[in-house]
């Protein structure tokens, strides 16, 4: 019985020419966006190779000066592009491409993509996730709404029950019905995208396992809508009030919750403003050594520490040059100052997820989004690790240029110029994203939620059997 219900269900979808042209535009919709995110995904790559090669060579040639000259020279930290972001960009285009690593600042990541858009750019992008989270959800509602209610329209409900149809059954061939496009649908998404990435000169980090756990997110997420447009066409006596009342939950889950979630979060844990944020950092750099002080009070108790540690007189009695010293220990407290400001904002950062987390219960969108994004690598997680990696990089290259200015001039020599070589013995910067097993555990609450909307809203499929 539950595959003659399911042949049944399959037939009447195919013979609506509305159910046919829905699926159709959504198949082209989607292969428009792909091959869209596809070409960008390779533009940016090609981009990201040529800067980060450009950028290596202007460090490597810099020729002969003074390391500390080389130090406020700086160079750049690019931030590569992830390959699963060809089916979800997240907010890689609000989060900045690169960061400009410096002596005594650390900066924030610069020309994001979407700086460089028009006021048009707000109505969204057509891009594989926008697709996957909003408009399968709305084919979904057009294929099911109707999926009881019209039994009882045409009055063969009665005829079905007269049979001694199983409910049971009954229910699982329409869910079968409902549930084949949308798979096809999906799997044919995640197939082309696997194979892109696959063929591809560098497709950098790609990992099939991560493409594997997104696709399985995302017919989770969708096995929970089609549960609850089934749910409600079997509560309610007419196929209009179905459509309605599953458009209702769509707009609910897929608008109203995460925006309603966004405002709470940062209304009970908001984030500084860049003003308050750099006075902060710059009363705090204000209070302890400042590497280009050597007459402070910092500098001069660390003079002192130091004579009295080496057991000589004087400054120029010292095996090294106390001025790139002065400067490393400067480097360091302002390097202290960042790390408690920038945990500041990650704490908040924390407390505004774990809001998220706990609303999530009131969407299935929320989990779904943030698994989606996490795994395609364009989270604000991830974008958090690159800036730690480029930070312990810039401080890496402070302690390397200082070291060096310490250790091959004499105090007070602010002529010394090292050797052009030198530059190439700084190991480039290089960038790996958290691994597979590391996301998950990190978004185990995220998949536990999911994973409860999707036995709940079973149950309530299996209660409303009693129902019909």
């Amino acid at each position: 019985m539950t595959f003659k219900t399911f042949i049944k269900e399959t037939k009447e979808l195919l013979r609506d020419g509305r159910i046919r042209i829905a699926f159709l535009l959504v198949i082209a919709i989607l292969g428009v966006a792909v091959w869209i995110s596809a070409r960008q995904y390779a533009h940016v790559n090609e981009q990201y190779a040529v800067a980060k090669t450009a950028e290596r060579a202007i460090w490597d040639n810099q020729g002969a000066k003074n390391p500390h000259s080389a130090a406020h020279y700086g160079t750049y930290a690019f931030k590569p592009k992830y390959p699963l972001s060809l089916v979800d960009q997240g907010v890689d285009k609000y989060t900045g491409t690169s960061i400009f690593l410096e002596a005594h600042n650390r900066n924030e990541a610069a020309f994001s993509a979407a700086a460089d858009q028009t006021g048009l750019a707000r109505f969204g992008d057509l891009t594989p996730d926008f697709i996957l989270l909003f408009i399968i959800p709305l084919l979904i509602i057009l294929l099911g709404y109707n999926s009881f209610t019209k039994e009882r329209e045409m009055g063969t409900m009665t005829l079905l029950k007269s049979q001694g149809i199983s409910n049971w059954k009954w229910m699982m061939g329409k869910w079968m019905a409902l549930f084949l496009p949308v798979f096809l649908i999906t799997t044919f998404l995640f197939l082309i995208a696997g194979s892109i990435l696959s063929n591809l000169d560098d497709f950098g980090v790609f990992d099939s396992g991560s493409l594997l756990m997104m696709f399985l997110v995302y017919m989770g997420y969708f096995m929970v809508f089609m549960n609850l447009v089934l749910l409600i066409s079997a509560w309610t006596k007419s196929s209009g009030i179905s459509l309605v009342a599953s458009l209702c939950i769509w707009i609910i889950a897929c608008l109203a919750a995460p925006k309603a979630a966004s405002n709470i979060a940062e209304t009970k844990h908001p984030f500084p403003t860049r003003q308050e944020f750099a006075a902060n950092v710059l009363q705090d750099k204000k209070e302890g050594l400042d590497g280009h002080n050597p007459w402070s009070e910092e500098a001069r108790r660390l003079e002192k520490e130091v004579l009295e540690q080496y057991g000589v007189d004087s400054l120029h009695q010292l095996p090294f040059n106390f001025d790139g010293y002065r400067m490393q220990k400067g480097e360091e407290h302002q390097a202290a100052v960042y790390f408690k400001h920038y945990n500041y904002l990650k704490e908040q950062y924390a407390n505004q997820s774990r809001i998220y987390r706990s609303l999530a219960i009131i969407s299935p969108y929320l989990p779904t989004r943030f698994m989606s994004m996490a795994l395609a690598h364009t989270d604000y997680a991830t974008h958090w690790h690159f800036a730690d990696a480029a930070e312990e990089y810039r401080i890496a290259t402070q302690k390397f240029l200082n070291d060096h200015f310490a250790e091959n001039s004499s105090y007070g020599d602010w002529s010394y110029l090292a050797d052009p070589e030198v530059w190439k013995q700084l190991p480039a910067f290089e960038y790996d994203p958290p691994e597979l097993a590391s996301i998950l555990s990190g978004n185990l609450s995220n998949l536990g939620i999911l994973g409860i909307w999707l036995v709940v809203t079973f149950g309530l499929l299996s209660i409303s059997l009693k129902k019909i």
